[in-house]
């Protein structure tokens, strides 16, 4: 009968587990479960369609409901939005609100309470009604007894009298059981611990969240009574917790000791019947900004501004205490504001309700401190003293900069007044490592730059590639350009001047850009080096042309020609021109010594323009002269040597003595090279010889590029007229030339007559990158478009134009056999059919190493008017490049 009343019990309790909203099942249904062989459960599982992993789980306590660590709080649940409130969320801004110190410790939502089993039982536990015992007898016996305190206050333990235990605590009756046994069953003693602790209902009342009477466990505190409650309300206290026994108020909590001070000693044990009432908040203030711990505090009537200090953790290090703001409510209509130094010991100020703290931050600025970036070993902020000086920081060029750096050029940007205005200054590292009066003395706030003696990233790299770098000096390297995009950021503010990628305005640029003269093509952002005056030197020339206006013009000048970093610079103070030039990274080896010029706009008279010719050789020589001081907008060109020519080359390939690249001088013709490459060899044949050249290829791939703007604009205008267009005109056809148009490349060609220009009869004066082309004796004919079989027959003196014509299976239905025509192997064009030349000869004859071009028939095709000219062009280039490239080959 008891097992069946088991199995009974079971089945109400697995009942009990599978509906979705039933009360959780007691400790006592699911021990009596787990005593149930495995079969048995496995089978009683299947039966009721139970998951039996996830009962497992629920009697280990994994999972809330087991009854064993059971959570019985859960996170409140959050009334929905109205749709209006949805809005105002939307819409506002949001503002980071301070909510008060502590209520999230016991916000919950109380569901349900299981007594825990498994806690730790203190010695000063009192023992009462309805606690169970567990007493193991070993020795002449083993036994072991789960006995109950009964409603009497008795232990009934079998074969012994009972024994009073109600109201002891647990060590002694401990030590009652084991005395008991000891002296009355020889040769046995007992071990004796609590099994199942009795439950006890309590009220919790006053602001608690969820006020109302709850089941806890004896152990309870009076934390664990708030828990339960789901802590409490929004105006309810946490410093004046109550609790009452009996109408008695035997203890009041205060729960900032235990969560400031982590003080649980007042956390008193709970009875059953006791009440812990929460009362309303009393006085609260509200403290935010540079504190450690921002909230809204509750404060007691004798606590100081010290003391909500502590509460709030403290002040953050870069608070400023000084200043502090204070905003009060005076009981009229309005609110005052007091400032008030925290700083003070103590503080001459009272909290009262409703007051609004604020702490508010120090400067960011850096006080006696100086700024070193760029390319240097160890950029950052330095402390300033006194008669500290350039050197100070930059003591050694080998171990404080970089490999990069450019010894000759860096400046220090410097706060010239309070409104933030800036002023520039230059030095030469290398001087003022030399020369004490070259070494600049520092002020606070200066921000000292050292830049890269190169402008693009592929240049600094293949530099560095080339040095010998340890891991340290690479690892080094790494660390000081992460920290230089850093600093870059902080300079910007500092000037400022903040730059995001593409925000610079066009007025801004164009501004800059028209003191220079000339275009160069830029780099992108990107391809610049890290360090280069691009990059570092944008914001200080933003910032001093911002900081420009009437009567203060803009501390700018530009610098063009022949320096190695042509464009806008800095004005720096008593500027010279051997400053700008240095500035610009120094002369190149092309420039012009006697004679520089700078372009001056007249400050006493309306767009009136000097033009100063100055020595730069005596410039250089004369740094304190003051005729070389540059003024704003100032222009210095630097000229180039007259007759100055770079290393110019042209290339001979072929059938040539000896083929190959060849320096030349200015002026230099085709025949004195060709006598210097030792003439044509047996194989050669002259007339076919292909010369090209780079300024013509760039006109060509221009003309191409806008030839197919052009027909396809013709296209589109033809394809929305109304009238009828030939039915004859194919997509297909008009998108393939289309793609053969867009897919030649450009190659220069100049025809030329090699044999005259040999010979002296005509000269041929050669540019930098000239080439020519020299091919060996060709026995074959071309017969390429609109043939059925375009090929290459041998050359025999007896056929004519038709029959080659004829030889590769004749005209194709769309051919133009009117407009057949000859590319001469010099690349002249001979018509058969007009019986006119329109190159030097005017004999119609087929020679070897001709092409014969049959034309596509652009009258069949819609009568386009630029169709002919772009299948000449696609022929014309076609067989000029198979022939080149047999050359190379």
């Amino acid at each position: 009968m008891k097992f069946l009343s088991l199995i009974f019990s079971t089945l109400v309790l697995i009942g009990t587990i599978n509906s979705a909203y039933a009360a959780s099942p007691t400790p006592q249904q699911l021990e009596q479960f787990k005593k149930l062989p495995k079969s048995q459960q496995k089978v009683l599982a299947k039966q009721y369609g139970i998951d039996l992993d996830s009962l497992n789980k629920k009697l280990s306590g994994d999972e809330p409901g087991s009854g064993v660590d059971t959570q019985t709080v859960f996170p409140r649940i959050e009334e929905l939005d109205t749709e209006e409130e949805k809005l105002d969320k939307k819409f506002k801004p949001e503002v980071e609100e301070l909510k008060p110190f502590g209520y999230e410790l016991f916000a919950g939502e109380p569901m349900s309470f299981t007594p825990s089993e498994t806690a730790a039982v203190p010695d000063t536990y009192i023992v009462g009604r309805g606690d169970e015992f567990q007493i193991n007898l070993y020795g002449k016996e083993n036994q072991m007894y789960d006995v109950a305190v009964d409603r009497e206050g008795r232990l009934a333990i079998p074969d012994l009298t009972p024994v009073h235990v109600a109201g002891l605590s647990f060590a002694e009756v401990k030590e009652l059981i084991k005395t008991k046994i000891t002296q009355e069953i020889i040769g046995v003693k007992a071990f004796v611990s609590l099994g199942k602790l009795r439950s006890m209902r309590v009220m919790v009342l006053g602001e608690a969240y969820k006020p109302g009477s709850y089941t806890v466990s004896s152990l309870s505190s009076l934390s664990h009574a708030l828990f339960v409650a789901g802590g409490v309300s929004d105006i309810g206290s946490l410093r004046n917790i109550q609790l009452k026994r009996a109408g008695v108020t035997i203890t009041t909590l205060d729960y900032y000791d235990l969560l400031i001070r982590g003080d649980s000693s007042n956390d008193v044990m709970l009875k059953a019947g006791d009440v812990v009432f929460v009362p309303a908040v009393g006085k609260q203030v509200t403290i935010s900004g540079l504190v450690k711990r921002p909230a809204i505090f509750e404060l007691k009537d004798n606590e100081t501004a010290e003391d909500l200090i502590k509460m709030a953790g403290g002040f953050k290090a870069e608070a400023f205490p000084q200043k502090t703001l204070v905003e009060r409510y005076t009981g009229n209509s309005f609110k005052t504001v007091l400032t008030l130094d925290f700083s003070q010991k103590p503080v001459d100020y009272y909290p009262q309700d409703g007051d609004a703290i604020k702490i508010q931050a120090s400067s960011k600025e850096l006080e006696n401190a100086v700024t070193l970036m760029g390319a240097v070993a160890h950029p950052g902020n330095y402390a300033w003293q006194k008669g500290d000086r350039v050197s100070s920081l930059i003591s050694s060029l080998k171990t404080d900069v970089l490999p990069i750096a450019d010894f000759d050029y860096s400046l220090i940007v410097r706060e010239k007044n309070i409104n933030g205005e800036i002023e520039v200054l230059q030095f030469s590292l290398l001087e003022a490592n030399k020369d004490p009066s070259l070494d600049i003395e520092l002020q606070p706030r200066d921000v000292i730059v050292v830049l890269s003696r190169f402008e693009e990233k592929v240049d600094e790299k293949r530099v560095l590639s080339n040095m010998a770098y340890t891991e340290d000096q690479i690892a080094l390297q790494e660390k000081v350009e992460l920290w230089q995009q850093y600093e870059n950021r902080k300079f910007q503010e500092y000037i400022g001047i903040y730059i995001e990628e593409k925000e610079l305005k066009e007025k801004d640029v164009d501004s800059l850009t028209q003191l220079l003269k000339g275009e160069k093509e830029e780099l992108k952002e990107d391809e610049y080096s890290l360090f280069s005056r691009q990059l570092l030197l944008k914001p200080i020339l933003l910032k001093l042309q911002q900081q420009a206006s009437s009567g203060n013009e803009a501390q700018l000048i530009a610098v063009n020609g022949k320096v190695r970093f042509p464009g806008v610079y800095p004005l720096v103070k008593n500027a010279h021109v051997a400053d700008a030039i240095s500035a610009a990274g120094g002369l190149l080896e092309s420039a012009f010594l006697d004679r520089a010029e700078i372009t001056r706009l007249s400050q006493n008279s309306v767009n009136k323009v000097q033009h100063i010719d100055f020595s730069i050789e005596s410039a250089l020589n004369n740094k304190s002269d003051n005729q070389y001081r540059l003024q704003s907008k100032d222009s210095l060109n630097v000229f180039s040597v007259p007759n100055w020519q770079e290393e110019v080359s042209v290339q001979l390939i072929g059938e040539v003595r000896f083929p190959g690249t060849y320096s030349i001088k200015r002026g230099e013709t085709l025949d004195s090279v060709l006598n210097r490459a030792g003439g044509f060899t047996e194989f050669s044949a002259p007339e076919g010889a292909i010369f090209t050249r780079e300024s013509i290829r760039l006109k060509e791939r221009a003309q191409l590029k806008k030839l197919s703007e052009d027909l396809r604009r013709e296209i589109a205008s033809r394809s929305f007229q109304n009238s009828v267009t030939d039915s004859s005109l194919s997509y297909d056809d008009t998108n393939k030339l289309l793609e053969d148009l867009s897919e030649v490349e450009a190659l220069g060609r100049l025809v030329i007559d090699i044999n005259e220009i040999y010979n002296g009869s005509q000269s041929l004066e050669l540019e930098n990158g000239d080439a020519l082309y020299v091919p060996a004796v060709q026995n074959t004919i071309n017969v390429i478009g609109e043939v059925n079989l375009a090929t290459s027959h041998l050359y025999n003196k007896e056929m004519t134009l038709e029959s080659y014509i004829a030889a590769s299976g004749g005209f194709k239905q769309r051919a133009d056999e009117e407009r057949v025509y000859i590319i001469k192997a010099n690349g002249s064009v001979q018509m058969p059919n007009e019986g006119r030349w329109f190159s030097v000869s005017s004999n119609y004859t087929i020679a070897a190493g001709d092409t014969i071009v049959v034309p596509l028939d652009a009258e069949h095709m819609d009568s386009l008017t630029l169709w002919s000219t772009v299948t000449s062009i696609i022929y014309n280039l076609g067989t000029a490049a198979a022939s080149l490239s047999v050359l190379i080959k």
